[in-house]
């Protein structure tokens, strides 16, 4: 296992996301994180379809609404980087020029005119490109794409050097993990991952959906006692969350065993590799709040 980590990384070392050169442009000085999505990839997979056929997401179908375009319809490729403030959402695909936003104010912003809601707003640049995020740093998106510097982004996908190029969905992190943490969903049963990611410095996330679920997570810890306390503490939490698994639903058994961890020094991989036939229960699991299991939890 140790070996393969190391071979794994000295492999890909030097490749990095392929990312739109438009949108890696627009990427504002001090972001701490950069997540990538080809949603024109992902929107053909089975995954994803099952995903958006149960989320119900009423705060994109009012948007769509109010702007004239639909993310899940109208995106082809995200970018999303994030700063210690907030972030900004850039995407790429089909938009329309003059968005009707009756309860927007608009703001000039040099050349730009922004579509603002108290602290938040959107830009549509041209019929191809869009910004949205809070104000700040949707103002700071726009001052870097009209200012001809474009160097902000370079650090950071430097860093996700090690991610696959043809991965559809990534993300890489300066620091502390925190904004992978915060948006991590909570697993059927209480299992909750999110305390592995804020134990990570400097890491790194791709995950293909082409066929069922393939995806790899990396980070750094501060010293190798962290990275074996958190190694533990991820085999812990799939060995509660196969105990999670209620006795008339063994299948989901084969859904945690999917589920890997290796750690070499201060490094440490999360795998998942779930296959076609359990994404459905998969999506349940992403989707699903705590619940009763096969086992006991820890006593509260």
């Amino acid at each position: 296992m140790k070996t393969a980590l190391i071979l794994f990384t000295a492999a890909a070392a030097a490749a990095q996301p392929r990312v739109d050169n438009v949108l890696a442009r627009m990427v504002p000085p001090g972001s701490t994180s950069l997540s990538g999505a080809r949603m024109d990839q992902i929107k053909a997979t089975e995954f994803y379809k099952r995903l958006i056929e149960q989320k119900k997401l009423p705060q994109v179908d009012r948007f769509a609404a109010e702007t004239g375009f639909d993310p899940r319809r109208d995106v082809r490729e995200l970018l999303f980087a994030s700063n210690e403030t907030g972030g900004v959402l850039l995407a790429r695909g089909t938009f329309p020029l003059h968005p009707s936003a009756p309860n927007a104010k608009p703001v000039r912003r040099g050349r730009y005119t922004m579509q603002t809601f108290d602290d938040s707003g959107f830009c549509i640049l041209d019929g191809t490109l869009a910004a949205a995020g809070d104000v700040k740093s949707l103002e700071a998106a726009l001052d870097e794409w009209t200012s001809g510097a474009h160097t902000a982004a370079r650090e950071l996908l430097a860093r996700a050097r090690s991610v696959d190029p043809a991965s559809q969905f990534w993300g890489v992190a300066t620091g502390f993990a925190s904004f992978f943490s915060d948006n991590m969903p909570r697993a059927a049963g209480g299992v909750d991952f999110s305390k592995i990611f804020r134990g990570l410095q400097d890491s790194w996330f791709q995950a293909d959906f082409t066929s069922g679920f393939k995806a790899m997570v990396h980070g750094e810890t501060a010293t190798e006692q962290d990275a074996i306390n958190l190694r533990d503490t991820a085999k812990g939490l799939i060995g509660f969350g196969r105990l999670s698994v209620p006795e008339n639903q063994s299948e989901m058994l084969k859904l945690w065993d999917g589920i890997t961890v290796e750690q070499e020094g201060r490094n440490i991989s999360i795998r998942a590799d779930i296959p076609q036939n359990l994404v459905d229960r998969l999506v349940q699991i992403l989707g699903a709040g705590p619940g009763a299991g096969r086992g006991r939890g820890p006593a509260r």
